[in-house]
């Protein structure tokens, strides 16, 4: 078994602040060694195919989240069970053929399930590629409760392979495929809490979207006053929360409304989603942060992590769509605009470059 790449010298986990991340990535030549890559599971697999076994194994722990992906090139038989208090969703990324997921058929297009501490029964095809989040169960629970005014183990049930449309898997297939890329990328930004909490939400955020079987319930008739409150209440909550980067999720546990509601109040309100309207001001907030960061002795990388942005390459699109520049290209010109206004008779700082919120893209 070969490590590829580790974030920690013990080969464990790299701490960060007060909490923990663990970045493990592997090749495997033996069924059983890929059994023990996965931490905190217990699993023993049987290689039942002729041939030469190939694995790759990548796993990105942090919070209450574990993503990971494996893959294998045998037909195996898995048996085991995740760790206790958790919740394991999955979803296949390449199959050639149908796997048998606890005396059930699954194909690429089905989400499988696992509850800590239930046993896994699993015979994978020849390929199998598979990728795959699991979470505490209370973390989640209480997401979908406070976010989405959803019960989420009432509605998974004892079900262990979930049906979900072709759109469903792939949105979650795809999501996660980013999260790893992106983590594969630049696992260092994992140290900043800012990072690891919208991650984590945006975890969430997508598997209760692949597990949600109905389409969206009609429009609440909610009055008019009151999703004028349930903005005005945002906004204070924001004004207090001015040099922290507010999320979604935030806002709902704040107001003690679904995420569905707060939706429709700001689009009735303020003709943008909120998710937008987030987005923007967290922009905004990196942009200040640019511009007030010491020539030379800051990296954009990390300041957008610092405001909750974890896909760098849809974070600098969207920089450059809301103020015209690349946030390095205002990080470059902060030494030269400082020199300028220290020079200049009464010379002061320029504002914070706040532009309409409609610029941004809509993305969790």
């Amino acid at each position: 078994m070969e490590a590829l790449a580790m974030t920690a010298e013990s080969g464990d986990s790299a701490l960060a602040g007060d909490d923990a991340f663990s970045v493990v990535q592997l090749d495997t030549r033996d069924a059983d060694d890929h059994a023990s890559c996965l931490q905190h599971w217990r699993q023993r697999y049987d290689q039942l195919s002729a041939g030469l076994f190939s694995g790759k194994f990548e796993e990105f722990w942090f919070g209450n989240v574990q993503v990971f992906r494996e893959r294998t090139n045998q037909v195996i038989h898995e048996i085991g069970s995740a760790w206790e208090g958790s919740r394991t969703v999955g979803v296949p990324v390449a199959l050639d053929g149908t796997g048998w997921y606890c005396g059930e058929a699954c194909g690429v297009d089905s989400l499988i399930t696992l509850r800590g501490g239930d046993d896994l029964d699993y015979r994978t095809p020849r390929v199998h590629d598979v990728v795959a989040v699991t979470t505490d169960t209370q973390a989640f629970s209480d997401y979908a409760t406070q976010v989405e005014h959803r019960d989420i183990e009432a509605e998974i049930g004892n079900r262990r392979v979930i049906a979900a449309t072709p759109d469903q898997a792939t949105t979650l297939r795809s999501f996660l495929l980013t999260v790893i890329s992106s983590l594969e990328a630049t696992p260092e930004l994992l140290r900043h809490p800012q990072m690891r909490k919208g991650l984590e939400q945006a975890i969430y955020a997508s598997l209760l979207a692949a597990i949600s079987g109905s389409p969206d319930a009609a429009r609440a008739p909610t009055p008019g006053r009151g999703r004028q409150l349930i903005v005005d209440r945002a906004r204070e909550y924001m004004s207090a929360h001015i040099d922290e980067p507010i999320t979604v999720a935030d806002l709902c546990t704040e107001l003690e409304v679904s995420r569905r509601t707060l939706q429709y109040s700001f689009q009735d309100i303020l003709n943008l989603n909120p998710v937008s309207f987030l987005r923007a001001l967290r922009l905004n907030g990196v942009r200040r942060a640019l511009k007030g960061a010491e020539h030379g002795h800051a990296a954009v990388a990390d300041i957008a992590a610092q405001w909750g942005f974890w896909h760098l390459s849809h974070f600098a699109a969207d920089y450059r769509t809301m103020f015209g520049e690349l946030p390095s290209e205002t990080l470059r010109s902060t030494g030269s605009s400082a020199n300028r206004a220290a020079c200049a008779p009464g010379g002061t700082a320029s504002g914070s470059g706040d532009h309409p919120l409609h610029a941004c893209a809509n993305r969790q």
